[in-house]
């Protein structure tokens, strides 16, 4: 399936207690003494947790992110975001790629798009995947974007779902809108300046983020790809993983 992205916010104040918790935790366990041959107990090293992140001044609350927007013409509706859980919701973590800033990373094995900023930080999205979306890795480059594609089914789905004929190339795809499997923003993944039909795109199924299903690239939540899109320009680095560290 095909991909594309825009801009905003941070950790919740439950993110934030999370976080803190599992620090105290981290610290916590830490401190436990251990027990040499001649019975003298010592010490375990510190662990120091991370300091929290701080909050993108742009973020509004997870309600306001995922409110209704009007975009370029559509009414794009509301994601009940209470039901996505908050691991896929759009925040600020601290970077766990070690990719330079300006990358874009898809860790399949979490379900996570990381965009990496300055300063050790990285915007997280939660996304979908579907077969296509496991079927490709490695690094490549976002050759172009669109707002509001068209949807091409490729020959291999048709064959399986003939049904999608009337939207192939041949018949000029499906238009753009609210149900087209693109959503509102699709980026083209290309690699050796060869198109991998491997996209990074919207959706309007918000209830499969985090989720691996039949069939779909790497999906966002229609607000997230607004947001991610314009922070993405061409020519953009990415980096598809199954697990970070193993590229």
């Amino acid at each position: 399936m095909p991909i594309e992205i825009d801009s905003s916010r941070g950790l919740s104040r439950r993110g934030f207690l999370n976080l803190a918790a599992a620090g105290a935790a981290t610290a916590a366990l830490s401190a436990c003494s251990t027990m040499r041959g001649n019975d003298q107990i010592v010490d375990a090293p510190q662990v120091v947790p991370p300091p929290p992140v701080s909050v993108e001044p742009g973020f509004g609350d997870f309600v306001s992110m995922y409110a209704p927007v009007v975009d370029e013409g559509y009414e794009v509706p509301g994601i009940p975001i209470k039901k996505v859980p908050e691991q896929f919701r759009r925040q600020i973590v601290a970077d766990p790629t070690g990719e330079r800033p300006g990358s874009l990373v898809v860790d399949t094995s979490t379900h996570h798009l990381y965009l990496v900023r300055e300063g050790g930080e990285a915007i997280r999205y939660g996304v979908g995947l579907g077969r296509a979306g496991f079927a490709w890795s490695g690094r490549a480059v976002i050759q172009w974007k669109r707002k509001w594609p068209k949807w091409t089914p490729p020959d291999e789905m048709i064959g399986r779902q003939p049904q999608l004929e009337k939207y192939s190339v041949r018949n000029g795809g499906m238009q753009p809108g609210l149900n087209n499997p693109l959503g509102a923003r699709a980026l083209y993944i290309f690699q050796n300046n060869e198109d991998t039909l491997y996209r990074v795109h919207g959706s309007p199924e918000w209830w499969t983020i985090g989720k691996s299903v039949s069939s779909g690239c790497v999906r966002l939540m229609n607000q997230d790809i607004i947001d991610l899109y314009d922070r993405v320009p061409s020519k953009t680095p990415i980096l598809v993983t199954n697990g970070l560290g193993t590229a």
